[in-house]
């Protein structure tokens, strides 16, 4: 299970550099790999550093840059972005242009071709979709109730990862090591049913959340009219009752990413006999579960919730509610007034963004994550340098030392945790840029003339992929993002990390620049990435990944004490007005944050071998270091689009995690902050954790 760097940025316009001209003697430092880095005209320096760092380090560029009409929000991960997608163009002109007849290339082509081609999809109408609406229209019983639902399971949801543990499938199964049985691969199922991003959209009582549960309810009889329903409104209504019985249903999110909490196994019999309403013969037969005997029951208090309302709610709407969903699933490969309501809806009511982005762009990217090894491969092979490989590998390494250095001088701990807590650092396996062996695709039937087929059969070859690990012996080393992925993970019952190439290029990663810019930015992803492991998730699982308590009592309630005081940080900050943080449900990111940047930190300290930096164009190394962590949370979003953060993410943001740099002693003297300035803290109030 992974526990995502954060959520999938949309983002949107390219950020100019610094503009001015290199003198000889920087033009000198950028040979010898001594940039400067940081963006210096993205600063405010009208701002003391320790009243706002983030508009220090970022307001200039936050000012001055516009966000899209087709971007929600903007930021360091769309920068890079922008990269990947400039890079994913120029791959995909030349793989057109060589016009491939086989092999991932053609799948590749195909994929792309049959999804830019909007004309097509609008002459086809909804004659790819027939098959599945006639199919649902012909239930008659729950029996074929519960075998269409188990149709429908796919493995698109991850119970650890704060930003998409939900899918609109009644279930949803994502495999790996069970939390209660180290070595053994199961199924884990897990809630789902609902088309809004979280149950309390459903449940919440402020104005705001009421009128957008209207307006889904109004999206979806939009969905339905197009569909040729009889009685759109009317089925709308019974859909937005049931998702709201389903929503009542689910296990709040802090529950949710309580692993222990999910560590239910249950026998099949155990599963019929705990969840009755549901054909679970019918339904597992028809999810290629039918002869799995175990499963990990992560959600195990919603799940029989959501099998009574299988047995207990009319058939017709569960019937609608299948229509629908089926729909809004595929709507991006259905005709014209589909997409658009789609859009307008997901895009612009919910995130707040005016204008679709051109089909072309969309185009590269459900194609890049439809074959994502395929498109992975292809990428990596062009575009991701030996060099640049060798080098984080290196920094891995010297963050990993340095974390176990932080562990080692911790004074309140107990040698027991502290074995255990080194054992678990030095035994971390890390994928840098890629992984180590690819997908297989040459069963995947794609077309140059279905988007709607390509659409499913990739869904359904991805579903199959990770089915057929279960009752195998796990794979650390298996990559859970595509190299061509801006972002970062830590999998936990892997006790492994993984950091695609296309995060590794500016603003987190430049091999120009001097070692404060990349420790300050790419070292402190690495660090987060590696101190997720000791997060207060993380934390729960030694070093082979198993969920097990290896901490003395004593030790575990200091550690606890910590992450209250960092969440109570993080509940002052407040993202719109009267809406704040919550602290609780973004701490295993925010402890993540600091340990991490401490330990990045350090290992920059140590990469200077006793030495002070230079410094350059009047800033000294520590300041590049803070600076550089500072530009990389860069971040300007649309007011929906922050609200649906704030109330869902598991990650605070991003302007409130710049500021982490007031836990770390050394940014202090770096910026000369004072008493009595907003962003003081007096040394006994700063968070430590590791270290």
């Amino acid at each position: 299970m992974k526990r995502a760097l954060l959520l999938a940025v949309a983002s949107t316009l390219a950020l100019s550099a610094c503009n001015t001209s290199p003198t000889q003697n920087q033009a000198q430092e950028q040979k010898q790999g001594t940039d400067i880095g940081i963006e210096t005209s993205w600063m405010d320096k009208s701002v003391k550093p320790g009243d706002d760092f983030f508009t220090y380090a970022d307001g200039s560029w936050v000012k001055n840059t516009q966000i899209p009409a087709d971007r929600s929000r903007i930021g360091g991960f769309y920068i890079a972005d922008l990269q990947r997608e400039k890079n994913s163009r120029e791959l995909f002109a030349d793989i057109l242009k060589s016009n491939p007849t086989g092999g991932n290339e053609a799948l590749i082509a195909n994929y792309y071709k049959a999804y830019l081609n909007t004309d097509a999809i609008d002459r086809a109408g909804l004659a790819p979709a027939k098959a599945d609406l006639d199919a649902i229209a012909r239930i008659a019983d729950k029996h074929q109730l519960s075998a269409a639902i188990g149709g429908t399971i796919r493995a698109d949801t991850d119970p650890l990862n704060a930003t998409n543990y939900q899918t609109e499938n009644l279930f949803g199964v994502f495999v790996s090591q069970g939390l209660a049985t180290p070595g053994e691969q199961l199924p884990y199922l897990m809630q789902g049913g609902i088309g809004l991003p979280d149950a309390q959209y459903y449940l919440g009582g402020d104005s705001k959340m009421a009128d957008t549960r209207a307006k889904y309810r109004t999206y979806i009889a939009t969905i339905l009219k197009a569909a040729g329903y009889a009685d759109p409104e009317g089925a709308a209504g019974r859909i937005m009752d049931l998702e709201t019985k389903i929503a009542k249903a689910h296990e709040p999110r802090e529950q949710s990413e309580d692993f222990a909490n999910g560590a239910q196994v249950w026998t099949r019999a155990q599963l019929e006999q705990k969840a009755p309403g549901i054909d679970w013969a019918a339904l597992l037969g028809a999810a290629q579960l039918g002869s799995v005997q175990k499963f990990d029951a992560y959600h195990f208090e919603s799940i029989p919730k959501l099998a009574a309302l299988v047995g207990s709610e009319p058939l017709e709407n569960w019937k609608d509610w299948l229509a629908f969903h089926t729909l809004n699933q595929q709507g991006n490969v259905l005709p014209k007034p589909i997409r658009d309501a789609r859009f307008a809806f997901y895009g612009t009511e919910l995130a707040g963004t005016p204008q679709q982005r051109p089909r072309d762009q969309l185009a590269l990217n459900a194609t890049s994550n439809a074959l994502q090894d395929a498109v992975g491969k292809a990428y990596v092979d062009k575009y991701f340098p030996a060099s640049a490989k060798a080098e984080i590998q290196t920094m891995v390494e010297n963050i990993k030392a340095a974390f176990a250095k932080r562990v080692q001088a911790i004074d309140w701990m107990a040698p027991s945790t502290k074995e255990e807590a080194l054992k678990k650092v030095q035994n971390i396996v890390v994928g840098v840029g890629y992984p180590d062996t690819w997908r297989d695709y040459s069963g995947l039937q794609i077309t140059a003339d279905n988007a709607y087929a390509n659409q499913k059969n990739a869904a359904l070859a991805e579903y199959r992929h990770q089915i057929a690990k279960i009752g195998k012996p796990m794979d650390r080393k298996e990559w859970w993002m595509p190299p061509q992925l801006v972002n970062a993970v830590n999998l936990p019952v892997q006790n492994a990390l993984n950091f695609p190439a296309a995060i590794l290029v500016k603003p987190f990663f430049d091999p120009n620049a001097d070692a404060a810019f990349n420790y300050g930015a790419i070292g402190s992803v690495i660090g987060h990435e590696i101190s997720h492991s000791f997060d207060n998730g993380g934390a729960l699982f030694d070093a082979s990944g198993a969920l097990r308590n290896w901490w003395t009592p004593a030790d575990f309630k200091r550690f606890q004490q910590a992450g209250d005081a960092l969440a109570s940080q993080f509940d002052q900050y407040e993202a719109l007005p009267g809406l704040h943080v919550n602290g609780k449900l973004t701490l295993s990111e925010n402890i993540a944050d600091v340990a991490g940047l401490g330990a990045a930190y350090d290992a920059y300290r140590a990469s200077l071998n006793g030495k002070e930096a230079p410094v350059l164009q009047g800033f000294t190394g520590d300041q590049r270091f803070f600076l550089a962590y500072g530009q990389a949370w860069a971040v300007k979003s649309r007011p929906e689009t922050l609200r649906q953060i704030v109330l869902t993410n598991g990650h605070a943001p991003e302007q409130f995690r710049a500021v982490t740099v007031r836990n770390l002693d050394a940014w202090y003297p770096a910026f000369n902050v004072q008493p009595g300035q907003k962003l003081y803290l007096p040394p006994e109030k700063r968070v430590k954790i590791w270290g």
